[in-house]
């Protein structure tokens, strides 16, 4: 086996690494230099994936994931006659969590997006038994407990940048559920969606919003993945009859400047 010392394999995850059972979630491998000729094997906690071949492309999806798709993943990449072979790739953590009806994260203000110096409150709420629940983060550093607690709550009374990450309930036991984004933007636009999955069939509604007032502002583009789908608004967009079809990274433009891009995803009622 020749391993090439230049051509380097990466992962990367689309849309993000910690979802939902029953979510769906696309690990591309990437090769720096060349792009062509490669076939790609997958690992899973550093044993070869049995369903490599679903990856050949250089994407490995998992839909629906389930439990027992947690872990940390890499990839290698191999072309020619003998085969010349990448080093493994570094290493892509996959978080799959429990579905809970009786556990739900609530924020507030219920978005995905908020502004710096603003306040920002979580809980975690069970209908049988809210204590044991503690509302834990993971940010670009590292997995902590939110620094207020508040019973099974958290208070932020002044958000900063370095507040965006992922939060979660997790009970005593070390049970994880309901992982929900939160981006906190210092700039003068955000986009306010819901932080929970739309449902399909649904009405999925988004606003821009300005610094200054906290309410939609009154012309505004919306875009999505890249593509402007509306523009000139009064800041709001709704899209009626969600469908699979609308997941993909939304943000909005104005004048005064430009949203973050936030996730929406699509979940089949009943799930």
């Amino acid at each position: 086996m020749f391993c090439s010392a230049e051509a380097q394999a990466s992962v990367r995850v689309s849309p993000q690494p910690w979802l939902t059972e029953g979510e769906s979630v696309t690990l591309i491998c990437e090769v720096s230099g060349s792009s062509k000729g490669w076939t790609f094997s997958w690992f899973r906690d550093h044993d070869h994936l049995s369903d490599s071949s679903r990856g050949a492309g250089g994407s490995y999806t998992l839909s629906p994931a389930a439990l027992q798709h947690t872990g940390v993943y890499t990839c290698r990449a191999e072309r020619g006659r003998p085969a010349y072979y990448t080093h493994n790739s570094s290493s892509q953590t996959l978080w799959i969590t429990g579905v809970s009806a009786s556990v739900s994260l609530v924020i507030n203000p219920s978005r995905s997006q908020h502004f710096s110096s603003d306040s920002l409150s979580l809980s975690c709420e069970d209908n049988s038994n809210s204590a044991g629940w503690t509302v834990r983060r993971y940010t670009d550093k590292d997995t902590q407990t939110c620094a207020k607690q508040t019973g099974s709550g958290c208070v932020m009374d002044s958000l900063s940048t370095s507040d965006t990450g992922v939060y979660w309930c997790e009970s005593e036991s070390g049970e994880k559920r309901h992982p929900r984004n939160i981006t906190v933007h210092d700039g003068e636009v955000i986009l306010e969606s819901s932080v929970d999955p739309v449902i399909e069939g649904e009405t999925l509604t988004l606003h821009c919003l300005h610094r200054s007032t906290n309410s939609p502002i009154l012309s505004a583009d919306f875009y999505k993945d890249g593509s402007l789908i509306q523009n000139q608004t009064t800041g709001e967009m709704n899209i009626t009859t969600v469908s699979k079809s609308h997941e993909g990274f939304y943000y909005c433009k104005t004048e005064r400047g430009q949203s973050l891009h936030s996730w929406i995803s699509v979940r089949v009622r009943g799930q």
